[in-house]
């Protein structure tokens, strides 16, 4: 891994000293057998927080912790609110290496190469994203350079677009905290698409870009310092992820893309989901009735949705 530039290190010092997290506040052991990492937790608000600083403080996106606590006021949640912090995640489907970036979940997924004798780890972190008619494509693809302090080279489509709105944007903007990029950028071998920082942190977690993946300042900082050109970069989108902890199988529910959440092509989808899970492990039997809540709720908290434990520790990947 490559080291840090001493201003990054400066700057890492001060979030710490904020209250903000660090890498291994997102670094997860890979249990054999197990689909999900972390745990939920919960914190106490002070007369001075919100829930979008409660998040940042430990690492969840603007849609993460309004999902988990809908009945606070993300700017008032009031002394003493109890804050859920849903800090359990199901891992994506599909094979766990170098990044997987699910869309619907907002967040990132990095897979390090163990070292002989490591327990496989999962690092994550909570992304912004492409808004309406700015998606992402669903594609793999790899990380064609680094880039440290990178320039904005303002595309055409951006430029036309803010013209509309009487605001005329420069064609490339320098390094600094004018610079939407951030600090650093991982270029993408898929023309015109970034994972990169942010000068508006509090974008992690809504769909706010262009079609580029964007961090909290402390996470790509990070991330930047770990991963090497070539690593392969995965786009999916699974809003309803099912998976096996301690030989139960659970749930967890996103709101789509787009679409209704409580649409029956979304409630097919978690179904198949759920279906695609439970046959790995003969004889398990599911809460049908509980899936549907789920559905209709938009249930981010993953929920154990088997009747009975199935034997054994789960299956085997």
């Amino acid at each position: 891994m490559q080291p840090l530039p001493k201003r990054t290190l400066q700057r890492m010092a001060l979030l710490l000293c904020l209250g903000f997290p660090l890498a291994w506040a997102s670094r997860f052991p890979l249990a054999p057998g197990s689909d999900l990492v972390g745990r939920v937790q919960e914190v106490v608000a002070t007369p001075q927080d919100t829930l979008l600083d409660i998040a940042r403080r430990n690492d969840l996106g603007y849609n993460e912790i309004t999902a988990a606590n809908p009945g606070l006021d993300p700017w008032l949640p009031g002394a003493g609110a109890r804050v859920v912090l849903p800090t359990q995640f199901i891992l994506p489907e599909g094979p766990r290496r170098g990044i997987v970036v699910n869309l619907a979940a907002m967040r990132l997924f990095y897979f390090p190469v163990p070292r002989a004798g490591e327990q496989p780890e999962v690092v994550t972190f909570p992304i912004g994203i492409g808004r309406m008619g700015w998606n992402t494509p669903l594609v793999t693809t790899r990380i064609a350079s680094k880039v440290a302090d990178p320039v904005w080279h303002v595309p055409p489509s951006i430029q036309q677009e803010h013209e509309k709105d009487g605001d005329v944007l420069p064609e490339s903007v320098p390094a600094g905290p004018d610079n939407p990029l951030g600090d650093f950028a991982l270029m993408l071998e898929l023309p015109g698409y970034l994972i990169h920082g942010t000068n508006k942190p509090y974008g992690v977690g809504r769909r706010v870009s262009h079609g580029c993946i964007r961090l909290y300042p402390e996470d790509i900082a990070d991330l930047f310092r770990q991963v090497s050109k070539g690593l392969s970069v995965r786009f999916v989108d699974q809003p309803d992820l099912a998976g096996w902890l301690d030989g139960r199988l659970y749930l967890q529910a996103h709101a789509p893309l787009a679409g209704d959440a409580g649409s029956a092509a979304h409630l097919t989808a978690m179904v198949d989901a759920v279906l695609a899970q439970a046959h790995r492990v003969p004889g398990t039997a599911v809460d049908w009735d509980l899936v549907l809540r789920i559905a209709r709720e938009g249930r981010i908290l993953p929920t154990p949705v088997s009747v009975l434990a199935a034997p054994g520790p789960g299956p085997a990947h």
